[in-house]
């Protein structure tokens, strides 16, 4: 019976040294490629990882990335620690100590994109809440630090010679037999079928760019900005002169006759590449969405997980009967900072003649205790409010030329079409023209004394950004509301920036 126990007592030592030498090689061999991906990625740098970090340590990491000769010892330190640390744990050799210097430096990845508040941003591991691939690879590390068994390894065999004088179990079971010699040499052999596939995979396919190590934003980096946006007021709430707009984000594209591109935003915009987006454009200086009713739940729940302090202006439409629960909702349920008449909704009840609505929903508005915004896709709706008495805190309207080759003739185009029907005729509205008649619009905006957002100045994508946004500008719009991909916000602020640093503008800001 004692001989039995003493059998099965050495099997289970046994098969623990296996789990523990598989453990800590499969660790190692994610330390050595992820520095091995760094050190053989063309020009690969830790500045776009460090630069859009979000959390409330990414200053630390932002400061890191801050400085060209502090982020060229990062880069060495991040490929020499990765590399060193896997190595040390696939042959186990001094396996401990590499464990606990992986486990912080893993720490410090998992800070650096926190899975709670702003949830799935991680880059390396799929993430959930609290619990994700790198807290458990920092669990799996401490454990083994602190374990006393070790697994097989070379520093077996180091410690082994030592005491090979010594009558000890270590030296009479492990030193002295080949098979155990073996084993602990099993890291090599793992090494190098693993590095041989690495390879092969390498020179087939290139460096594996979906790893944690090597990924890259398509877009520019956040430190390739060009400065701060300048901001502006409505009311007393401060604006950048750049704001964000949620067509794409909701999956309306405008795109003439292509059928697929809604479904194609909307399949790109995920809800995580809508944080990634809403992220970025506040990290860019862009501290304000236009956002319609679709899009308020992302957006709310976004700023509710990250404590964002994004300001939302609500396009709240007014339907058919109860005229002001798109209003409250958009209030009471989503928490908006600033609420505006949806432009479609304007024109449709112009064009009906249902001005008291108008004036009825203004009023609400602004008995709740909230600046009011009045949208327009054409002129003749924000005319005649006005000829009716109805002026609200700021004007939005649609701000572009007609100098684009979809453009339909000007001689075709009718008021109110924008929120007509389709038409199949090629000279007539089919989602090509949004600002139909730019020269009455731009005499409105100059006339006005309240603040104007110009919207559509790119025409929905027919116009190019540094042309559209000095159009607006220089027309008279003293902020501008565009729909932009997560890879084009930089671009578009530092555009925005180049336009309004050199602007032949007759209109005071308001």
């Amino acid at each position: 019976m004692g001989v039995k126990y003493i059998m099965e007592y050495a099997q289970f030592n046994m098969s623990i040294k296996w789990i523990i030498s598989a453990l800590r090689m499969a660790i190692g061999w994610h330390f050595i490629y992820e520095g091995a991906s760094k050190l053989f990625a063309d020009n690969w740098s830790a500045a776009s990882y460090l630069s859009n970090t979000y959390g409330r340590l990414s200053g630390f990491y932002h400061w890191l990335a801050a400085d060209a000769s502090r982020l060229a010892v990062i880069d060495y330190l991040n490929i020499i620690g990765l590399t060193l640390i896997g190595l040390a744990l696939v042959i186990g050799l001094m396996s401990r100590w590499a464990a606990i210097c992986g486990a912080g430096l893993l720490t410090l990845y998992y800070f650096a994109y926190p899975p709670f508040g702003l949830t799935l941003w991680n880059v390396s591991f799929e993430n959930v809440f609290v619990v994700n691939g790198l807290m458990i690879e920092i669990i799996a590390l401490i454990f083994l630090f602190l374990s006393k068994e070790n697994g097989y390894g070379l520093e077996v065999i180091i410690r082994s010679k030592r005491s090979k004088t010594e009558a000890t179990p270590l030296a009479s079971t492990q030193g002295n037999s080949r098979r155990e010699a073996l084993k602990n040499l099993i890291g090599l052999p793992v090494l190098g079928l693993m590095g041989a596939g690495a390879y092969r995979d390498k020179t087939l396919y290139g460096v594996d760019v979906m790893s944690g190590a090597t990924i890259q934003l398509n877009r520019l980096d956040i430190n390739e900005l060009n400065g701060e946006l300048p901001k502006g007021k409505i009311g007393n709430i401060e604006i950048s002169r750049l704001i964000l707009g949620s067509n794409l984000i909701s999956g309306y594209s405008h795109a003439r006759d292509l059928i697929y591109t809604d479904t194609l935003f909307k399949a790109y915009n995920t809800e995580r590449k809508v944080f990634e987006t809403l992220a970025i454009a506040e990290q860019a200086g862009i501290n304000t969405i236009n956002s319609g009713m679709a899009s308020l739940p992302p957006v709310a729940k976004y700023k509710k997980l990250t404590g964002s302090k994004l300001k939302v202006i609500a396009q709240a439409n007014i339907p058919d009967k109860e005229i002001f629960s798109a209003v409250d909702q958009a209030i009471d349920e989503y928490g908006v900072d600033i609420v505006q008449i949806h432009g479609g909704s304007c024109d449709a009840l112009v064009r009906d003649g249902k001005f008291d609505i108008i004036r009825q929903v203004a009023e609400h508005i602004r008995e709740r205790g909230y600046i009011v915004g009045l949208g327009a896709h054409t002129i003749d709706s924000l005319i005649l409010c006005e000829e009716h008495d109805i002026v609200p805190d700021y004007y939005m309207k649609t701000m572009h030329h007609d100098n684009y080759w979809s453009a339909h003739p000007r001689e075709n185009r009718l008021p109110f079409e924008v929120i007509g029907n389709k038409s199949p005729e090629h000279n007539r509205f089919h989602e090509n023209c949004f600002c139909s008649f730019p020269d009455r619009t731009v005499e409105f905006v100059n006339r006005v004394k309240v603040p104007v957002i110009g919207f559509k100045v790119l025409a929905a994508g027919a116009i190019r950004p540094k042309d559209g946004f000095r159009w607006a500008f220089e027309n008279g719009a003293d902020f501008i509301c565009v729909g932009m991909f997560d890879f084009q916000i930089v671009d578009d602020v530092n555009i925005c920036l180049d336009v309004l640093g050199d602007l032949d503008r007759k209109r005071k800001w308001h």
